[in-house]
């Protein structure tokens, strides 16, 4: 445990109190306190003393001792104060209290995201989460997103401490680094989210890392879960959004696992059944005889709906030209694309090519 947490406690004990207060450890160091010329001082006895007092307070040297004692009934820390009068055991046992309270905080903090890290790294077995999750007070069962922040730059300062301070409360929010680059955020819901609730606190984390960090960042986001045991599955959601996303829309920064649509399911193809499909689809020509200008028209008309008009109007061409390269790619493909069936076949053979292209990049 970090001393920091009982000084912040101590500075502030400091100015209701004229008595020297302080903490030591087991083996009597002084490790906390208000008269910063003991700090480093060693009091073995004083420990010893204060142990073999278990949680009561004991004098000893002039001082005032009381032990926290550990689940195991053993000596973890000692609070002293100055003086072995009665005002001095009353501050000794106000300053226990306080520091006691503080070092339950820290600890339950840190073993609470400890906790979630293990179970969506899958580091824990499911009968587990039950007690741990008894242990440690958390709500099983409720609802929780978890997001992916993977970072495309490097930044000099930690960007797990800037989402951290987007997300205070720190008993059900988690911000947890995952390795040098992504950083998996646990976002505790009082009410199910909307898709659009998820992407505007996504769009909020990007913003900020940007804007405070100038890195940019993809983020996927997982299904919405509503029990802890879940979250192991919605982390390799946000996982495979980000994969996902980078293969079929290199556009989008913000990645939702329900919106991968097919790509979800070519993704999980074998490349020996992708290339299988290719070669039974296009069996006059190659998907790669198209080139660049014709790709371009046939995902403008794609996107306008297979609508012959507008997808003119949008490439700036006369209907009949465009009438004519579709002609053209009929001629070399067999697929139609005006034709609705031809049209699903040729939009998943793209999605299988950029399936294939990526895995050989890798």
């Amino acid at each position: 445990m970090s001393n920091s947490v009982f000084q912040s406690v101590i500075v502030q004990l400091e100015s209701v109190t004229d008595r020297a207060i302080g903490v030591i450890d087991t083996d009597g160091y002084v490790v906390s306190c208000t008269d910063v010329t003991l700090l480093g001082e060693r009091w073995p006895d004083a420990a010893l003393k204060a142990a073999g007092a278990g949680g009561n307070t004991v004098t000893f040297a002039q001082k005032t001792f009381r032990g926290i004692i550990g689940g195991t009934n053993a000596l973890e820390y000692a609070i002293f104060c100055a003086g072995d009068d009665e005002q001095a055991r009353v501050h000794c046992n106000l300053a226990y209290i306080s520091l006691n309270n503080a070092k339950v905080f820290y600890e339950e903090k840190h073993d609470r995201g400890a906790f979630i890290k293990n179970i969506i790294m899958d580091n824990i077995l499911p009968g587990d989460i039950y007690i741990r999750a008894k242990e440690l007070h958390f709500a099983t069962e409720t609802y929780r997103a978890v997001f992916l922040v993977r970072q495309l730059g490097h930044s000099d300062v930690s960007s797990a401490d800037v989402l951290s301070g987007m997300f205070p409360d720190k008993l059900q929010d988690f911000v947890i680094s995952v390795n040098e680059t992504d950083i998996a955020v646990v976002k505790q819901l009082s009410s199910e989210p909307t898709q659009e609730d998820l992407y505007k606190i996504a769009k909020e984390m990007e913003d900020t890392l940007r804007n405070e960090l100038f890195i940019k960042t993809i983020i996927g986001i997982g299904t919405v879960v509503t029990h802890l045991r879940e979250l192991a599955d919605a982390y390799k959601e946000a996982q495979t959004a980000i994969d996902v996303g980078k293969t079929f829309d290199t556009e989008r920064s913000i990645i939702n696992y329900e919106n991968l649509g097919v790509g979800r399911l070519i993704y999980q193809l074998p490349t020996t059944l992708c290339e299988i499909f290719l070669s039974e689809i296009f069996k006059k020509s190659s998907i790669d005889a198209l080139d660049q200008e014709t790709l371009f028209t046939i995902n403008k008309f794609f996107e306008n709906n297979l609508n012959v008009s507008e997808t003119s109007r949008k490439l700036f061409v006369h209907r009949n030209t465009l009438v004519y390269r579709l002609e053209k790619i009929k001629k070399l493909t067999g697929l139609d694309l005006r034709l609705f069936d031809h049209a699903i076949v040729f939009k998943v053979a793209l999605m299988v090519r950029k399936y294939l292209s990526s895995r050989e990049t890798r």
